[in-house]
């Protein structure tokens, strides 16, 4: 800290800045000087708006980027329902690779099919795809290989992705997805695929992703974080921990929020100051890349004197997957400018608040990102927030320092993206990384009785200062939303700790002395 030091090193040149309003250009002159859309734009390109919010959003709300390229993005057939992601969405077999499914697992986060429940969830690690011959156990210990969901084909993944629970409807532009992603194979050279219901945030576990954007590429590894921006083209490549990106660690795992409303912007500070928590410079965006891939027309199938196979365009359209194939690379952005862009985030250069008396503060202290709920959810309370809990420093005087005990109107679902979280016990059973928790509107949680026994040992000359996740990094998607979850997220991923609830309380102690001694006042008059 305050930088992480990466397993897979950097590879791209990226510009600085949050919410900033940025140029980029790929060749020197593509950008026009003093106007958006000439009549002739230059180089020969074609200038694209890509907007975020509403033309008439207020103007310190307002997305957009304007966009130069070899030809316009308007230029394919019709969308028709996915045939690649037939194996992704139904994993039992039926219908499976006709095309016509039409994006059953996805579906699953309709409001109609989640199954809204009171009860503390907690998941062991999500599967990842097979590699070498054999799959990985919760142990860490290669177990044999069993048949990969979907009876197929190794997912990317456009079809990697685990919708487990969610709320609200992306046609109404209102509430959010939760997904697991698990990789084992780049997406098709040839393919690209953008959400139309929200800004997917991606919060990676295990394998790094080189995330190649419309607007240029991001090396994303676990301790960053990305967002995507609800309409932006992108084409997901996995990374070996060779630096050559092969071999070892050519699969992935990670967890994606996906908010229909608004978009992520940075928490205020209050009296905490001009600085602190995630600060604006530390946000990375790509810079121009472009590739020349296309025919004399857009429809033209003749690039180069030779025939092309096309360029596969995926679609997330109201958690259904679309798809078509378009004669030209939907990489052609030669240049951009604009403040509705995709960036990552180093989660290690997080600045931590915390006290440095008594009592521990409320979790908000370590918001990353927030995005704002509508006027009914109510002023300072969110749609969704993403808050990490980081390597820091407990040093609270006669203070219990765990996380208290808490019913929240908040909906909180928890990751681990490596080592423990201070306040669960990790190993078989426990929260480890690549799992989940997810405690809903008042339902009651806290800390486990092994940590509470910790926590209540009085030291020799007081409490010491204490040093909590070292070499980890638990993260919470929190929303004001009461959050269903999908029969993949209870049932067929097979993950669900069935005895979450009575291992982590139903020991817990009572240290009630009793009424002997002491007077009991009457509640009555």
């Amino acid at each position: 800290m305050p930088v992480t030091k990466f397993d897979v090193q950097e590879r791209y040149r990226y510009q600085c800045g949050f919410n900033s309003y940025l140029e980029s250009e790929a060749v020197p002159g593509a950008l026009p000087v003093g106007q958006n859309s000439p009549q002739k734009p230059p180089l020969g390109l074609y200038a694209e708006k890509l907007s975020g919010t509403a033309f008439t959003a207020p103007r310190g709300e307002n997305k957009q980027t304007w966009l130069y390229r070899i030809l316009p993005s308007c230029g394919h057939p019709p969308f028709a329902a996915a045939a690649a992601a037939a194996a992704a969405e139904d994993l039992e077999g039926d219908e499976r690779g006709d095309g016509k499914s039409g994006g059953k697992l996805l579906k699953e986060l309709h409001s109609d099919k989640l199954q809204y429940l009171p009860n503390q969830i907690r998941w062991d690690p999500f599967e990842l795809p097979s590699a070498g011959g054999a799959q990985e156990g919760d142990n860490g210990e290669e177990e044999e290989e069993e048949e990969e969901e979907g009876g197929g084909q190794c997912p990317d993944f456009a079809s990697g992705l685990r919708p487990l629970g969610g709320a609200g409807d992306p046609r109404m532009k209102d509430g959010l997805g939760i997904y697991i992603y698990v990789v084992g194979r780049d997406m098709d050279e040839r393919s690209a695929f953008y959400s139309a219901d929200g800004d997917m945030l991606l919060v990676p576990q295990e394998g790094a992703l080189d995330v190649r954007t419309e607007m240029g590429h991001l090396l994303v590894r676990p301790m960053e974080i990305a967002v995507l921006p609800r309409g932006v083209r992108f084409r997901v490549d996995l990374v070996g921990n060779d630096e050559s990106g092969g071999g070892k660690g050519k699969r992935a795992r990670g967890y994606i929020l996906e908010i229909y409303h608004g978009h992520f912007n940075l928490p205020e500070l209050g009296p905490i100051g001009s600085n602190g928590l995630a600060n604006a410079r530390d946000f990375q965006a790509p810079v121009a890349r472009f590739d020349e891939e296309h025919g004399a027309t857009a429809g033209s199938r003749d690039a180069h004197g030779e025939k092309t196979a096309g360029w596969t365009v995926t679609t997330k359209f109201n958690n259904t997957l679309f798809s078509t194939v378009q004669p030209f690379t939907p990489f052609d952005i030669v240049a951009w400018h604009g403040n509705y862009y995709p960036y990552k985030y180093d989660l290690g250069r997080f600045n931590t608040v915390g006290t440095i008396s008594y009592d521990h503060p409320d979790p908000s202290i370590f918001t990353v990102l927030t995005a704002s709920g509508s006027e009914k959810h109510g002023k300072g309370t969110a749609l969704a927030d993403f808050v990490i809990f980081p390597p820091r420093w407990l040093v609270g005087e006669d203070t219990f320092r765990p996380p208290y005990f808490h019913r929240n109107t908040m909906a909180e679902f928890m990751g681990l993206v490596g080592g423990e979280y201070d306040a669960k016990k990790g190993g078989k059973g426990g929260f480890v990384p690549g799992g989940a928790s997810l405690h809903n509107v008042m339902s009651g949680h806290g800390p486990d009785g092994g940590t509470v026994e910790k926590a209540r040992v009085v030291e020799e000359g007081g409490q010491k200062p204490q040093k909590v996740g070292e070499g980890g990094m638990a993260f919470m998607f929190e929303t004001c939303l009461m959050l269903g979850v999908t029969n993949w997220g209870l049932e067929r991923c097979k993950k669900v700790q069935g005895k979450y609830s009575e291992e982590s309380w139903g020991g817990l102690k009572v240290y009630w002395k009793g009424t002997e001694g002491r007077e009991v006042r009457s509640h009555l008059l």
